[in-house]
């Protein structure tokens, strides 16, 4: 079995995978930062996908898709933030190509977002507390001839902070916003695919 975790530049669930004998390698613009470039294809995932691989698990970036982001699709006199749109498109348009690459057995992993109602409802939505993590992040899969993720050991649902707006925030989550420096640092913490997750991918679907 060959197996491409595209858009990965923290090698989670590429390693997951190469701890069963898997033949797994991430693929990102970016250099990897899970200490294996010789499991890595720093190129456009469009690029590699026809070296042979049987699965492919994708990371599209959701900067442009995820609903909670909406507020930004309007500026402050209420008119269309017409590059935003543009970039939803575009990424849209990414995501529908990743799902129609000639793979056999695809998945696309992203939060809540707008692939929901642009292209089609996730087969699967998972939380890392499903998967022995005391953590929420709301995980969408979209999945092409893989069945669903079995959760693996139901946890509680981790500490949340609450602030006196009376929102609040999971603590993982807040300890991101706290200690990154920098917005790209911030963004790429808080994509990194939870271990839990990644270990029941790699063990859920290379016994297909």
């Amino acid at each position: 079995m060959k197996v491409l975790i595209a858009c990965e530049e923290s090698q989670t669930i590429t390693k997951e995978f190469r701890k069963l004998g898997i033949e797994a390698y991430s693929c990102d613009i970016l250099d990897c930062s899970g200490g294996h470039p010789e499991w890595h294809y720093k190129n456009n995932v469009f690029n590699i996908l026809n070296k042979g691989f049987d699965l492919m698990i994708a990371h599209p970036p959701c900067t442009f898709l995820s609903v909670s982001g909406a507020k930004h699709f309007y500026n402050k006199d209420g008119s269309k933030n017409i590059e935003r749109f543009n970039n939803q498109k575009i990424a849209l348009d990414f995501v529908n190509m990743l799902m129609n690459a000639p793979i056999n057995k695809i998945c696309i992993e992203n939060p809540i977002s707008v692939i929901s109602t642009h292209i089609r409802k996730p087969d699967q939505i998972i939380q890392p507390y499903m998967f022995g993590e005391e953590a929420t992040k709301t995980t969408c899969l979209w999945l092409k001839n893989l069945p669903k993720l079995i959760p693996t050991n139901i946890v509680n649902k981790g500490e949340r902070i609450f602030f006196k707006s009376g929102k609040s925030l999971p603590k993982w989550y807040s300890d991101i916003l706290k200690n990154a420096k920098t917005a790209s640092e911030r963004r790429t913490l808080r994509s990194k695919t939870f271990i839990g997750i990644a270990n029941a991918m790699a063990t859920q679907w290379s016994n297909l």
